[in-house]
C-alpha cells in the first residue's frame, strides 16, 4: 500500500490504469472516499496513469487530529475544529505535494471536485507538478463567491433526531443528487451508502475538513494559473451554486466553462458517461 508521510501524518494513496500513460490525479470533495471517483477513474485508466490519495482524515490516510479533541462532544468539539485545530487548504495541498514526490511523478492532471478542487487550485499556485487542471463543482472562495446555501447547510450537517448512521448519510448527501436520479437509481444509492460508510472521513475528521474549506481563498491569486483548465458545474447544484463556475472560468486566463444542464452536485456520477467524454477530450487536446 503506496504511503507518503507529512508531518508525521501518513496519507494513503492508490495508484492503477496505464503504468507508462501521463498521471491523473483524482481529488476528493468534503469528507469523500476515493468511490467518488470510480466512474471517471475506469474512462481513463487504458490511456493514463490513475493516482488517488485520501484527504487527509479520509478513508486509509490519518486524521493528525490532537489526541483528546475528537474524543470530546460535537458542541464542544466542532467550535475546536472550525477555529484553532481544523485543516486548511494550503495543508492538503502540501499533502498532495508528498503524494506525488513518494509517486515520483511530474507534469501532472488535477481532477478535483468541489473541496478536491480547491485543492487543486491551491496546489496548482504553491507547486510545480501542474500540467493541467479539471475543476468540478467547485469554488475559488473569498468574498466574492456564491456561498452554500443555508438550507442545504442546515441539510448536510444535520443529523436527524434517531436516525442510525446509514440514514444519516442518506439524508446529507440529498442535496448533493438531483431526486430524479436518486428515485431511478435506488440500488445505486444503497451501494454509495456502503462506500461511504467503508471510505468516508468519520465526524471529527469532516469538520476539520470543512474548516479547511470555509477558510479557503485564492481569488485574488487566479489570473497566476496559467494552465490549461477546464471548468465543469451542474447548472441545478444545491451545494455550490453554478455562478461558482462560471466566476472560476471568468478569472482564470485559460479556462473553458463546460455547464452540464440539469446537473447537480454530484453531476460527474449522474451524468457520469458525458462527464467522462469531455474529460478525455480536454486531456487528449490540452494534455
Amino acid at each position: 500500500m503506496p504511503r507518503a508521510t507529512r508531518d508525521g501524518v501518513s496519507i494513503y494513496y492508490e495508484r492503477d490504469g496505464a503504468e507508462n500513460g501521463d498521471p491523473v490525479v483524482f481529488l476528493q470533495g468534503l469528507g469523500y472516499g476515493r468511490w467518488m471517483w470510480r466512474w471517471q477513474r475506469e474512462a481513463v485508466a487504458d490511456e493514463y496513469r490513475v493516482i488517488a490519495p485520501d484527504n487527509r482524515g479520509t478513508g486509509r490516510s490519518d486524521a493528525g487530529l490532537p489526541p483528546l479533541v475528537p474524543r470530546l462532544p460535537r458542541l464542544l468539539r466542532a467550535p475546536i475544529l472550525s477555529k484553532l485545530a481544523g485543516y486548511s487548504i494550503e495543508g492538503l495541498a502540501a499533502d498532495l505535494e508528498a503524494v506525488l514526490d513518494d509517486a515520483g511523478l511530474y507534469d501532472v492532471h488535477l481532477v478535483g471536485a468541489s473541496m478536491g478542487g480547491m485543492i487543486a487550485q491551491q496546489y496548482a499556485l504553491d507547486y510545480s507538478r501542474t500540467k493541467t487542471l479539471t475543476l468540478c463543482c467547485t469554488s475559488h472562495g473569498g468574498p466574492d463567491a456564491v456561498p452554500v446555501p443555508e438550507e442545504t447547510q442546515e441539510h448536510i450537517f444535520d443529523v436527524p433526531d434517531g436516525a442510525n448512521e446509514r440514514e444519516t448519510i442518506r439524508h446529507r448527501m440529498r442535496p448533493a443528487f438531483t431526486e430524479r436520479f436518486t428515485n431511478r437509481n435506488p440500488h445505486l444509492m444503497d451501494r454509495i451508502i456502503e462506500w461511504r460508510l467503508e471510505q468516508d472521513a468519520d465526524e471529527p475528521a469532516r469538520e476539520a475538513q470543512a474548516a479547511a474549506v470555509l477558510g479557503f481563498d485564492v481569488s485574488d491569486r487566479l489570473e497566476r494559473l496559467r494552465i490549461p483548465t477546464l471548468v465543469m458545474h451542474g447548472t441545478d447544484d444545491r451545494v455550490l451554486p453554478a455562478a461558482n463556475g462560471e466566476l472560476l472560468a471568468e478569472r482564470l486566463p485559460d479556462a473553458r466553462l463546460e455547464l452540464v444542464d440539469g446537473g447537480s452536485h454530484c453531476f460527474f456520477i449522474e451524468a457520469a458517461e458525458h462527464v467522462n467524454g469531455v474529460l478525455l477530450e480536454f486531456l487528449e487536446e490540452r494534455g
